[in-house]
């Protein structure tokens, strides 16, 4: 990845109190000859979840992907600039990016939870990172993230059977659970409710806030209904660009610039 210098913010609107944890200084993406992010600076905030919202084709999601290297993953993709996690360069070639992806979990779309058990589903990372030490950790480690991800009630007489026969809601939760039971600082969601009902939904939006108490969250969603009720913070987004950031409330009731309010507004999107 190439260095260049982070220019200035100027579509930061609110100054957050909290500490950095994520900062991306002029970050561009190509995918092959396709310009897809364009010079994107963005400070990300500990204990905050921060919202990206905009059109489809905006660019939301390719950014996510840039926080924990899954561009790398995409043939032809090229990621310039620079992002830091805690002030160290998540793109250094000496970085361990397995490491990183534990550092920085994901929660997708689509609930894909491992053709396994609850139990393995949740003890995987914990396994494979070498976490626990004996059968009595890695049990208090399924349970505990079972119990962060509000589903351990739901689940606890039935661990040893597929976490494909949970509800969606149940396994976007499971999904959940197995991102926080690494003890990550960072959960990156991919529209993490588009698959679920209301009610599944509500859970959800539910347990990002509990979260952000102990994890910085960054959430792409096509609701700006959602960013509004569960977000802190909120990135505006638009062919590649990242228009409009500050406080969620500000950017919904007095977005700064004429785009964030055209789509906040539904003229356009």
């Amino acid at each position: 990845m190439q260095i260049s210098s982070g220019s200035p913010f100027p579509q930061n609107t609110e100054t957050s109190p909290g500490v950095r944890k994520v900062t991306a200084e002029d970050v561009n993406v190509y995918y092959g000859e396709k310009h897809a992010l364009k010079s994107v600076c963005l400070d990300v905030y500990a204990n905050e979840v921060t919202a990206l919202i905009g059109p489809s084709g905006c660019g939301k999601s390719t950014f996510l992907r840039c926080l924990n290297r899954m561009n790398d993953l995409i043939e032809g993709a090229r990621v310039v600039g620079r992002i830091t996690l805690d002030g160290e360069d998540i793109y250094d070639s000496r970085l361990d990016v397995v490491q990183l992806r534990a550092r920085i979990g994901m929660v997708f779309q689509k609930p894909n939870p491992f053709p396994k058990s609850i139990f393995d589903n949740v003890a995987y990372g914990p396994r494979i990172h070498g976490l626990a030490q004996s059968s009595g950790d890695l049990e208090e480690v399924v349970v505990t993230s079972l119990q962060r991800a509000g589903l351990y009630e739901e689940v606890k007489d039935r661990l040893g059977e597929p976490g494909t026969g949970l509800s969606g809601g149940q396994q976007q939760r499971l999904c959940i659970a197995r991102a926080i039971a690494v003890s990550p600082e960072v959960i990156l969601m991919d529209e993490p409710c588009s698959a679920l009902d209301p009610i599944a939904t509500a859970k959800v939006e539910e347990l990002i806030d509990e979260l952000r108490e102990n994890y910085t969250i960054v959430i792409v969603t096509h609701s700006m209904q959602q960013a509004a009720r569960v977000s802190q913070r909120t990135a505006f987004f638009h062919l590649g660009e990242l228009i409009e950031v500050g406080d969620t409330e500000q950017i919904f009731t007095n977005p700064q610039q004429k785009l964030t309010q055209g789509y906040i507004t539904g003229r356009f999107g």
